[in-house]
């Protein structure tokens, strides 16, 4: 087992999002990592106190002990009783441990008021046997080579020769600026720091910064401050990246109601008030309305304000302290995340494990166990396939604001090249007012200006149904169909729809135009259900309502070449009210069959059924219902009876356990069509663009 000791240099280096970023970074590599957390420093913690526990244990369900109170530590220390605390450190770290291949220990961040930090720090590491990593930031106007004397100077405290001390493995800059990237990466992207080319430490990560990861939520602030809410909107949502201090007329800050802006001005400030309800109505997602003084707006602004605030969703609260104060309090605020705040602690954790040393890491866990999919791997597999697949999807849903946002995301990160299908003056107009940069390469096609270009093939394509030219015109109205035809003729390589349209709008066209797999027989759906500790596989959920044994048997074998082909290894259970001979009746016996038609077809696949969800998923009951199954306790790849059972049990473990649900991915047809949740997030639409371009190179 690897121990790594994650050590600050200095005070507000991010210390807690570079040690859940590493964690993540290993997760994706699928070893089991665990993370240990022996002291809490209240008032000082990135994510509050605590917290990064809660964090960690809904990601993976790790059990772990709640971190030492620095009141107990103090009180150690004053009596003298070091050696009882380590004790108990490496006690607590016993019990974190357990089942780990490597477990990331996050240490202390320094303080003015706790001096003996730094060297406490250094009887963690050595007491837990552990390696360390140095975590460091620039400080304003220090250079590279001022930054590499500082972590020299750290880590003379973890033994002598510094950072070529054998205990000492390597370090992270964290909030490095474009500047300093490029200087980093001027001859390879992991190029030692100035000064410490002859060092042993190796560079680990360098983490840039990025406004957006630093932006509390609306009503985070409101409570940090303690204002009261006038109007909630979506307060939840909206996110600060900027706060404007307004001692201007609305004509000469207008400029300043950008997306993110948290506008703070008097009650009384009629001009200001009227200003931003009307940049809220005309779509500009302000993070909110911050009013000071003590003092409300009049009746009559409220009454000609209320319907535009109240339809754009802009939070509007209040405090009774000045303007100046108020955002002096802003300022002072500790940049902590609320453990309740997933995005924002899971885009950190992305963000850090993105910038990590990969080969490193491989180098790291050479010699750990075998390695599963846990869910961080399972979406970095996505990206990584679908970026060396570099395929061409089309979105339908051109200009809807979630839709342009993934596509630039999916642009930039190489993910997929996307096309755009709206008019591009209407996709500017929507990423202005959204704050979304369209990257370069970003296809923008106008529908009217292509749509004559498939009437004629479409009406070949559905001759035989009586489809004729006008028909064709009408139906090519709608994106949808419009960007079938365009993969039907093989002008894109896949097609990602259903944020604004219904799942019978976006497979039916399939269905129509795209036509299944010669020799599949069929098309049916799989969900990929993002466990804590894997990914499991669930059909069909979304397509067949009442399928036959020989169509269930399909199923069953569509969705194991699915998890397979998605590096999980397919252990198909074959579900019913029933395990084994224990029941009875029509529903059990077309399980029974359907079970034996697809062993016949594929005795390369591990299946058996009929099995109990609890006997197919849970180790210690199939061993009382289903004792020699290669499958039953350790399925991967769930086969519902039919599509009542499917999507009823896929919806309830997706919000009863808050587990993230990537798909319907639809299998059997001869190119790839995926259908979204019209209630999809950002990432939703991004992973299922991944999956759609991975199935596209598959064939």
């Amino acid at each position: 087992m690897h121990t790594l000791y994650i050590a600050p240099t200095h005070f507000g280096t991010g210390l807690t999002s570079a040690s859940l970023g590493l964690v993540r970074a290993l997760d994706r590599l699928g070893v089991r990592v665990h993370y240990f957390k022996p002291i809490s420093v209240p008032g000082f913690d990135v994510i509050r106190p605590g917290s990064s526990n809660e964090v960690v244990q809904d990601l993976t369900s790790q059990q772990m002990p709640d971190p030492i109170s620095m009141e107990t530590v103090e009180d150690l220390l004053g009596d003298n009783k070091l050696d009882v605390l380590l004790e108990d450190i490496v006690a607590r770290f016993d019990q974190a441990s357990r089942g780990a291949d490597v477990v990331v220990v996050e240490g202390m961040q320094p303080t003015r008021g706790a001096p003996y930090i730094a060297s406490l720090n250094s009887e963690m590491a050595r007491a837990l046997d552990s390696r360390v990593v140095l975590v460091s930031c620039p400080e304003e106007d220090e250079t590279l080579s001022e930054l590499a004397d500082r972590l020299e100077i750290t880590a003379e405290h973890y033994g002598k020769g510094g950072l070529n001390s054998r205990r000492i493995l390597g370090y992270i800059i964290n909030k490095l600026d474009d500047a300093s990237l490029e200087q980093l990466h001027s001859d390879e992207r992991f190029a030692r720091l100035p000064d410490l080319s002859k060092r042993k430490a190796m560079p680990i990560g360098y983490i840039p910064w990025k406004n957006e990861l630093s932006a509390p939520r609306t009503s985070d602030l409101a409570a940090s401050i303690k204002a009261s809410i006038m109007f909630e909107g979506d307060i939840d949502q909206r996110r600060v990246t900027s706060r404007v201090l307004t001692a201007r007329t609305a004509a000469n800050m207008a400029e300043m109601l950008k997306p993110g802006a948290l506008i703070i001005t008097p009650g009384d400030r009629d001009d200001i008030i009227l200003a931003s309800s009307m940049a809220a109505q005309n779509g500009v997602p302000l993070a909110g309305l911050l009013l000071t003084g003590g003092e409300a707006p009049a009746d009559s602004i409220l009454d000609l304000c209320r319907p535009a605030i109240q339809s754009s969703g802009l939070p509007v609260i209040c405090c009774n302290t000045s303007s100046y104060k108020t955002a002096t309090m802003l300022d002072r605020l500790p940049g902590h995340m609320p453990a309740d705040d997933r995005e924002r602690i899971d885009r950190v954790m992305e963000t850090v494990a993105d910038h990590i040393n990969s080969d490193w890491l491989h180098s790291l866990i050479a010699t750990t166990a075998e390695e599963r999919l846990s869910p961080p791997a399972f979406r970095y597999q996505l990206v990584r396939k679908a970026q060396q697949a570099q395929k061409r999807i089309v979105l339908p849903e051109g200009d809807e604001p979630r839709t342009i946002k993934a596509a630039a995301i999916c642009q930039e990160r190489g993910i997929a090249n996307c096309v755009l299908l709206a008019k591009r003056e209407e996709v500017e107009a929507v990423a202005a007012s959204q704050g979304i940069t369209l990257p370069e390469g970003l296809e923008i096609i106008d529908p009217e200006t292509i749509r004559k270009d498939y009437v004629d093939p479409m009406v070949e394509l559905r001759k035989h149904k009586g489809l004729n030219e006008p028909m064709a015109e009408a139906q090519l109205e709608d994106t949808v169909v419009l960007g079938t035809m365009m993969l039907a003729e093989d002008h894109v390589d896949g097609l990602v729809s259903g944020a604004v349209h219904t799942t019978a709008n976006t497979i039916r066209p399939a269905f129509q135009l795209i036509k299944p797999k010669p020799g599949s027989g069929m098309v049916s759906s799989v969900f990929f259900m993002l466990m804590p500790e894997q990914v499991l596989v669930y059909g069909d959920c979304a397509v067949n309502p009442d399928p036959t044994a020989e169509q269930l048997a399909a199923i069953a074998i569509q969705s194991a070449d699915s998890a397979a082909a998605f590096g999980i290894e397919p252990r198909v259970a074959m579900l019913s009210y029933s395990t084994g001979s224990s029941g009875q009746g029509s529903d059990v016996e077309k399980v029974i069959e359907a079970t034996r038609i697809a062993r016949e077809q594929r005795p390369d696949l591990m299946i058996d059924g009929p099995l109990q969800y609890d006997a197919a998923s849970v180790e210690s009951v199939a061993k009382s219902k289903a004792p020699g199954s290669d499958v039953a306790g350790r399925a991967t790849v769930f086969v519902f009876p039919d599509l009542n059972t499917g999507n009823t049990t896929y919806k309830a473990v997706q919000r009863s356990a808050n587990v993230v649900s990537v798909g319907p991915m639809l299998q059997g047809l001869r190119k790839p069509v995926n259908d979204l949740s019209r209630g999809a997030l950002v990432d939703d639409i991004v992973f299922t663009v991944a999956l759609t371009a991975i199935q596209a190179e598959q064939g």
